[in-house]
């Protein structure tokens, strides 16, 4: 069982992050398998770097692996925003599988969503992989995680989604994710922040898998479409999970697919922490207005109500990190939301 996988990582000013992704995958056990670069418009000179790397010039340092010559150069196809638009009509150009990076560049930041969907639909459309992995640049990947994702897709006979063990890269024995679950009616990541002593290295059934590291049945995209666009970023991963789960796609976390993740390295900057406070918020109202039956709206009003209230003390002691008038602009607005779905069935 070798089927091909097309992987897609989104860049945007993280060259640095993007090459030691880059070169953890070219280190991976698995052989099947095309790499697309997705470049969202970056300004810190990210193409060039790439450029650099696959030419072998430039050097990557890692805790996790040691930097490999043997894999040098790194063949590359580079295509401009138009030119990727033009080329999904091409379905059947050979040489194009030859090659070992493909580049797209944006002309401008799409977000997380539309960067990935770009990237996702010129998979689908010329090189025909029977999955899709969405995989963050700022992630490190262990030699065999490919392998066992490849191996849990065959679970179930509609297996969709499924999620790698997802590490803190900064503190390896610190969970990030080990997939999706509900939890008061909205979507969290199993485990993350917990200590890892082996309580999650079971393959389980999950509601879906975070999409720093997802591995997507093509199938499944096709049926039930690509990430939503509206979100731009954060929730937009979670709401594909509930839709998947909703049109009875199956979910499978596999342990031993190690990815190591930065989390929120694209996020952490002080300007713009407040901005993604108040869109997590909004977003995740979102998917549960959009997904979530009565029960699961009521306990994410709760939270939602716990939020505020942790927001409001922050704001009268002085340590709050969020806009508040414009945070509880939206919090009123979620809450109108969800009543509104609760009680009129037609809720768009």
């Amino acid at each position: 069982m070798n089927p091909l996988i097309t992987i897609i990582i989104l860049n945007w000013n993280g060259w640095k992050d993007t090459i030691e992704c880059l070169e953890s995958l070219y280190q991976i056990n698995y052989t099947n398998f095309e790499v697309i670069l997705v470049d969202n418009h970056s300004e810190d000179g990210s193409i060039q770097k790439i450029r650099e790397y696959c030419k072998g010039k430039l050097e990557v340092k890692s805790k996790f692996f040691n930097y490999m010559n043997k894999n040098k150069p790194i063949k590359l196809i580079e295509f401009s925003n138009q030119e990727t638009h033009n080329y999904l009509h091409k379905r059947d150009d050979s040489n194009l599988l030859s090659r070992k990076l493909i580049l797209l560049k944006n002309d401008e930041n799409y977000g997380f969503a539309e960067g990935n969907n770009i990237g996702i639909r010129f998979a689908l459309k010329n090189l025909n992989p029977s999955h899709i992995l969405l995989l963050n640049n700022d992630t490190i990947v262990d030699p065999r995680f490919l392998d066992e994702m490849v191996i849990a897709t065959e679970t179930y006979d509609k297996t969709g989604i499924v999620g790698a063990k997802l590490l803190n890269a900064y503190n390896p024995h610190i969970i990030d994710s080990t997939g999706h679950v509900l939890s008061w009616g909205r979507i969290v990541d199993r485990g993350h922040g917990e200590v890892d002593h082996g309580q999650y290295d079971q393959h389980k059934e999950v509601m879906g898998a975070m999409a720093a590291a997802a591995l997507y049945n093509k199938e499944m995209l096709l049926e039930i479409g690509l990430l939503d666009t509206s979100y731009v970023t954060l929730g937009e991963d979670a709401d594909l999970s509930w839709r998947a789960y909703n049109n009875d796609w199956k979910a499978i976390y596999a342990p031993k697919a190690i990815v190591y993740h930065k989390r929120g390295r694209s996020i952490t900057r002080k300007s713009v922490l407040p901005e993604m406070t108040t869109l997590s918020t909004k977003n995740t109202a979102d998917y549960v207005t959009r997904y979530g039956s009565s029960t699961h709206k009521f306990l994410f009003l709760l939270i939602l109500l716990k939020e505020g209230l942790f927001v409001l003390i922050g704001s009268l002691i002085g340590k709050n990190n969020v806009n508040t008038s414009e945070y509880f602009d939206m919090l009123m607005k979620s809450y109108l939301k969800i009543f509104k779905s609760i009680f009129f069935i037609n809720y768009g």
